[in-house]
């Protein structure tokens, strides 16, 4: 059970300041495997064990006053590993929810989750969409599972929706040179939440891995090698400073007419 009450001030003093805070942070949860075996253990104890840093991280981001953290449970790539391992990352989120559904309520929690949904096992399916279902009305951190996600397929379906939109008549445009980024924008997975400010990888790794390649236009990266069932709260806390100190320019000049 998560301490509620406890923790939310305790460390505000070393947070940025909110005006530098990023919004939206999305999480490569990576190192799951590796941690296991560095132990001698089957890789599936390493996603048990990622299943406890989420819990850690969504009541650190809840407290840090995140607004939206995004999770990158599951890729369409995914699906080559192993059965026995598709099928016990599958089992997660089940899991995870069943357990912490309650407290993610009592926090005010709104669980939202993207990717291609009617793909997954019935049992998989029925408890996100049960999730979503008992914390849509509420109004503090967005949780977004990112979970059968790819983001290839992702640009791929949404300009598949945008032409049918033209067949159909319910969009038209007079001339293809209208068409603009946002029209492709708001036929995304994601086109009710911002772009993520952002970006965090675990493990080490220094890729995207198909995940929000066309919301991370702008996004701020941070690395660390910390595997995922290791991440903590101060790794957490000490990548919101890393991108606290940074500046954001959006292809526009900088201070001192830095590029």
């Amino acid at each position: 059970m998560w301490p509620f009450g406890r923790g939310r001030a305790r460390k505000r003093e070393e947070l940025p300041s909110v005006d530098r805070l990023p919004q939206h942070v999305a999480i490569i949860m990576d190192g799951n495997g590796r941690w296991a075996q560095a132990r001698g253990l089957p890789r599936i104890a390493g996603h048990e064990a990622g299943m406890r840093a989420v819990r850690r991280t969504v009541r650190a981001a809840d407290e840090f006053g995140i607004r939206v953290l995004t999770l990158y449970a599951f890729s369409t790539e995914n699906w080559r590993r192993p059965r026995e391992e598709v099928e016990f990352l599958l089992s997660l989120p089940t899991r995870f929810l069943e357990s912490d559904l309650p407290e993610l309520k009592e926090r005010n929690v709104s669980v939202r989750v993207m990717g291609f949904l009617d793909e997954l096992p019935p049992h998989t399916r029925a408890a996100v969409e049960q999730a979503v279902a008992e914390t849509e009305g509420n109004t503090g951190l967005v949780l977004n599972f990112a979970l059968n996600y790819g983001s290839r397929r992702e640009i791929v379906y949404a300009l598949q929706r945008i032409l049918y939109a033209v067949r159909d008549g319910t969009l038209a445009w007079s001339d293809v040179e209208a068409l603009r980024e946002e029209d492709i924008s708001r036929f995304l997975l994601s086109a009710d939440l911002p772009d993520p400010d952002l970006i965090i990888r675990t493990g080490g790794e220094m890729r995207l891995s198909n995940f929000l390649l066309w919301q991370a236009a702008y996004a701020e990266l941070w690395f660390t090698p910390r595997f995922w069932p290791d991440f903590t709260r101060e790794d957490f806390l000490e990548g919101l400073r890393a991108y606290a100190e940074r500046e954001r320019r959006f292809g526009a000049l900088g201070d001192g007419g830095r590029r």
